[in-house]
């Protein structure tokens, strides 16, 4: 029989906490359970995952592994997960033996970008223009219908950029579909934005929502750059963004912390870029600027303890540091911001190693403006 995941009983403290996967968002979950005396206990197919150095116990083994699965589910009082590409069948075979959340039907929605974009307009939000791209043909009749220029996108997996292609015009679909290898695609239209933003939020069990500011957020190479609090967005924006994370969390019954990617027009519309069913790389800068962070407050959401709340005691600046910046490390020590750095084995182009965060005297001014 399936476990209510609305009403099971709070965790108490020294009970377990599940995590699947072992990179730094599964690191700073079980972090923040520690601080709430809560042991976790992470699930990785990877052998040298970094949140194994700091949980309570750990397994390696395949998302897949049905009786690793089992006997992790035994030991543990509520399961969630880290990172979106985790078979929404785990979840709900997961979800048969112990509370796991989100749920099942979030990770479906978000893991499927097609799928995600009809959700969202179903919803009445607005998105980029966006159409099935399968093959070259059905690529050809999307790219007349939305216009170009587009972006091409595989439906499935694909982060920091990869599993996408830029289409100018027609001739550019050929190149565009072989880059994906046959995988299943969308077309989205360009959006010409003022800027990207994203707000964090969390859904208890109980129906209760807590909502951070968004942050404003640049990318480099499709890769997260930096994060600013507060953003350049107006009162109205700031709770039209909130309500949007809002709206989504309910329709899909959600339980835990999630983000919403938005475009920010240069005429001020909020268009739905991407909805991440987990903790966010763009809210790490609530870990030194509110009272409680985004790991703790999915935490407490899945453990089903009440929700915290979410108010911002300062101005943040959030900084990835990727690849080999991370050889960097005794200087970024020594800037006096907030240094978190991974544990990861392995320097490689592009991969996140770490963030710096810098906090400022809270304002309503941007940071840097």
């Amino acid at each position: 029989m399936t476990i209510d995941r609305a009403l099971h009983r709070p965790v108490p403290p020294g009970n377990t906490i599940g995590i699947l996967g072992g990179g730094q968002l599964g690191r700073m979950l079980a972090l923040a359970a520690a601080r709430l005396g809560l042991k976790t206990h992470i699930y990785s197919d990877e052998a040298d995952a970094p949140a194994f150095q700091v949980a309570t116990t750990h397994t390696h083994a395949a998302y897949d592994d049905g009786a690793s699965l089992c006997d992790f589910a035994a030991v543990c009082d509520a399961i969630t997960f880290e990172f979106e590409n985790v078979p929404s069948a785990t979840i709900a075979l997961l979800g048969r033996e112990k509370p796991a959340n989100p749920n099942a039907r979030a990770l479906e929605v978000a893991q499927e970008r097609y799928a995600e974009k009809t959700f969202i307009a179903g919803l009445g939000m607005k998105t980029a223009a966006f159409a099935r791209a399968d093959d070259l043909e059905e690529a050809r009749v999307a790219l007349e219908l939305i216009g170009a220029p587009a972006i091409l996108k595989s439906r499935r997996l694909g982060y920091d950029g990869k599993g996408q292609a830029r289409v100018g015009t027609l001739d550019d679909l050929p190149g565009a579909i072989a880059s994906l290898k046959g995988a299943p695609a969308i077309l989205e239209r360009f959006v010409d934005f003022a800027f990207e933003a994203s707000v964090i939020a969390a859904r208890g069990g109980d129906g209760s929502f807590a909502a951070y500011d968004p942050s404003e957020n640049l990318h480099a190479r499709h890769i997260l750059r930096r994060s600013t609090v507060p953003a350049r967005l107006s009162e109205v924006q700031i709770r039209e963004a909130q309500g949007i994370a809002r709206t989504i969390a309910e329709l899909l019954g959600y339980v835990g912390v999630l983000c919403v990617e938005l475009f920010v027009t240069k005429d001020g519309a909020l268009l739905v870029n991407e909805i991440a069913p987990r903790v966010h790389n763009s809210g790490h800068w609530t870990l030194e600027a509110c009272a409680t962070s985004q790991f703790e407050q999915h935490i407490r959401a899945i453990a089903g303890w009440p929700l915290a709340d979410p108010l911002r005691h300062s101005n943040a600046i959030m900084e990835n540091i990727i690849g080999e910046e991370a050889r960097d490390w005794l200087a970024r020590a020594s800037c006096g911001g907030a240094l978190h750095l991974y544990g990861k084995s392995e320097i490689r182009a592009g991969r996140k190693m770490g963030h710096v965060t810098q906090l400022s005297l809270k304002s309503g001014r941007h940071p840097d403006g």
